[in-house]
């Protein structure tokens, strides 16, 4: 039966991009400018910061698959490698219309106008990027779409069968992810509306994941054993490497364009990143334990989290504060977890759900309008309270809707296929059971 649905999924895949063209039109969308000139230098730049965004997934692979016991390195790694190929494919079909199609009450957008990228092409601009082709718009926003899911894959690792998680990211990616990229970044979408700043995905990426996490963790219960001994460290030090790297695409290119902003949102990601991972090491000795090369990158990507929202909106000095805030919140929450025998895996909802609330908070206190004319109030630093109150008040709403939403998809998955492994294909490992490879 498996086989038969997926052999149709592939033609039915097939035909409809085959003749896409007489099947789907074009409908206009107040959010794509035509008649624009572009820019070939922010052309070239956003060109390679896609490069690099796109480098950040495979870098989550062996950040993670360096940190799972040695029997379930490659399954770990491969379930972020396959949300690169799934969401690519998602996207290009109907994602990016979900996501910045024609707005649909502020929520979602109508993917049917671009279908299998219908209109996307190189003669128009998204509005919010007027210098770039609307295609590479999308390329770009793709990459974000595909590290949100492999993000969730640390929460519920070692634990997951292979198909379960395939269809879960496959139906977070409409239902969670979509919903929350436009209304977040479409200008008709009702979090852009309220006055919310996300510079990068502090919000859609990394407290969607977070909660996403933290729900599959509470879903599918305690590993069989809970101890976790790093298989390949030197996996852990190359990917958080890669995702520092890849960051710089992520906040610097989020600018869409080569300018000033994108080299203020360099600095800061740079900054932030470098008192995080410090801040997190210093914890390390201050706690009675060693500093370990772990616990550095797991700090540098905290920071990395922490200055995401705030990037292109707040200064230099302050993203030093903000790494440091995100580093030490994110620190005792990995502890408090571990006390209360939260199994998440790998720590993704107290680095990467407490992270990004964090710098979402932390945006509404130091966000700066003389640093981009975007913000729409400036933060409870500069003592105004509208724009702090209103990321307070979105950061409770995502959070219920992420959390909530997720449990409900895990609920409709392992309805449809179980998403734990047995036991004893737990306790042999999931490279072997699920892949037939190991190390």
């Amino acid at each position: 039966m498996r086989k038969t649905i997926l052999i149709l999924v592939l033609v039915i895949i097939g035909l409809l991009s085959l003749f896409s063209n007489c099947l789907f039109s074009e409908s206009a969308s107040k959010a794509v400018a035509t008649g624009v000139t572009f820019n070939y230098a922010d052309v070239a730049w956003i060109l390679v910061a896609s490069v690099l965004v796109f480098l950040m997934t495979p870098g989550v692979g062996f950040f993670y698959g360096g940190m799972v016991n040695s029997k379930n390195i490659i399954s770990t790694i491969f379930q972020s490698f396959i949300a690169m190929v799934t969401i690519t494919v998602i996207w290009f079909i109907f994602g990016f219309g979900l996501a910045f199609g024609p707005d649909v009450f502020g929520i979602i957008g109508n993917p049917v106008p671009h279908l299998f990228m219908q209109g996307i092409g190189t003669t128009t601009a998204w509005i919010g990027a007027p210098t770039i082709p609307i295609l590479l718009f999308a390329l770009f926003q793709l990459k974000f779409a595909i590290i949100t899911p492999a993000l969730i894959s640390g929460g519920v690792a070692e634990r997951i069968r292979f198909w379960g998680y395939l269809l879960f990211i496959i139906l977070f990616s409409i239902f969670i992810y979509s919903p929350l990229a436009h209304a977040t970044w479409h200008p008709e979408g009702i979090l852009a509306k309220y006055g919310v700043l996300d510079f990068a995905g502090g919000t859609v990426v990394h407290m969607s994941s977070g909660w996403a996490a933290l729900a599959g963790a509470v879903f599918l219960k305690k590993r069989r054993d809970i101890s976790l001994t790093a298989g390949k460290v030197p996996y852990v030090i190359l990917g958080a490497s890669l995702l520092w790297i890849g960051w710089f695409g992520f906040n610097a290119g989020s600018s869409f364009a080569a300018n000033e902003l994108a080299v203020l949102a360099f600095a800061n990601t740079t900054a932030a990143s470098a008192v995080s991972a410090l801040c997190w090491g210093f914890l390390e000795k201050i706690n009675g334990k060693k500093l370990t090369s772990i616990g550095v990158c797991v700090g540098a990507v905290v920071g990395l989290v922490g200055i995401t929202p705030s990037a292109g909106y707040v200064s230099l000095g302050h993203s030093f504060f903000i790494g440091l805030v995100a580093s030490v919140v994110s620190f005792y929450m990995v502890q408090l977890f571990h006390k209360i025998g939260v199994d998440d895996t790998l720590d993704v909802f107290p680095c990467h759900g407490v992270g990004g609330m964090v710098g979402m908070l932390l945006t509404g206190v130091f966000a700066d309008k003389s640093i981009n004319e975007i913000v729409p109030g400036n933060g409870l630093y500069y003592g105004e309270t509208t724009l702090f109150t209103h990321h307070l008040i979105a950061m409770i709403g995502v959070s219920l809707f992420a959390f909530l939403g997720t449990l409900l998809l895990l609920y409709i998955v392992n309805k449809i296929t179980p998403l734990r492994v047995d036991p004893e294909k737990e306790e042999l490992g999931l490279d072997l059971s699920q892949h037939g490879e190991k190390m």
